[in-house]
């Protein structure tokens, strides 16, 4: 056997070896179970929306009088509302507008959020100040009355939902992202940046931005089911997404109050889907979060 040989061995004897991607992904289950159930309901909502003309057995908008509040069974697996409509059908289609306004909202945010934050850090001084007592400002009033109101101004269209979750959440993303920027800016290989002549935005775009990514991550799958639930929120005080747009705060506002006790099925699966979806954002970002930040993965 030549030396060619042993060493060919050699490589595939270390290659089998290691841990293959199901060994990986068993391992991480173990370490973030939760995490791991936080995922698989994401993605299960992201494979509803996407199949949901494949999924809903009824149209989610097609009113009939002639089967109002009919309970579960097996014509309408969730029941019917008070127009008759499919609830299962609406559910379906109520995760599209659920994921379009989180994903949306939450992205929007945080990228804001992190150009601001790094560039307050970079330059520093009267800039800093300035932009930090505006973030004091903005984050003097609760997310859900900042969107009240800026869904008031506006009115409540889809769009108008968007930007009025979108601002709150930009002053939250700009400080962590800042605290985070203004370590890296002491680094020496910024003054390095500075000293070859690179222009402010060539340090902050290619060196600081790459670094400050592991937070930005974390605050856009968090922010994510923050911002599910203040659609809702904003769809049940009736300043959201408008009929007969299925939608799941929608929803919950047809049913909550007059048929809390005649028919409990409007209100109780809305809730249920809400709940599910704000839960397993939540479980998929604390995992996100535990696998980014180098503090929690070295414990």
């Amino acid at each position: 056997m030549t030396t060619s040989d042993i060493t060919r061995e050699t490589r595939l004897e270390e290659i089998g070896e290691r841990p293959g991607f199901l060994k990986l992904a068993l391992n991480l289950a173990r370490r973030q179970p939760l995490g791991l159930v936080g995922a698989a309901i994401v993605l299960s909502m992201l494979l509803v929306s996407a199949f949901a003309p494949l999924i809903a057995p009824y149209d989610p908008i097609d009113i009939n009088f002639e089967n109002m509040l009919i309970p579960p069974g097996p014509d309408y697996l969730l029941g019917t509302d008070q127009f008759g409509r499919d609830i299962l059908s609406r559910l379906i289609y109520g995760a599209q507008t659920a994921l379009f306004v989180g994903f949306t909202a939450s992205f929007a945010g945080s990228s804001i959020g992190l150009v601001f934050g790094v560039t307050s850090a970079y330059l520093g001084g009267k800039f800093d100040l300035i932009f930090q007592r505006v973030i004091d400002i903005m984050q003097a009033f609760p997310l859900i009355v900042l969107a009240l109101v800026i869904v008031s101004i506006f009115g409540s269209t889809v769009q108008n939902v968007i930007i009025a979750i979108t601002i709150p959440f930009i002053p939250d993303c700009a400080r962590v992202v800042r605290a985070n920027a203004l370590a890296i800016r002491e680094i020496p290989y910024i003054d390095a940046a500075r000293a070859n002549g690179f222009s402010n935005t060539r340090i902050v775009l290619r060196h600081m931005v790459p670094n400050v990514m592991a937070p930005y991550l974390i605050m856009i799958t968090t922010f994510a089911g923050h911002a599910i639930l203040l659609e809702a929120s904003l769809s049940y005080l009736g300043l959201g997404v408008q009929e007969p747009t299925p939608a799941w705060g929608l929803m919950l506002q047809g049913g909550a109050e007059e048929y809390a006790e005649s028919a409990p099925w409007v209100a109780i699966f809305p809730g249920i889907a809400i709940s599910l979806a704000v839960f397993g954002f939540n479980m998929f970002g604390d995992a996100v979060r535990d696998v980014l930040d180098p503090k929690l993965r070295a414990q």
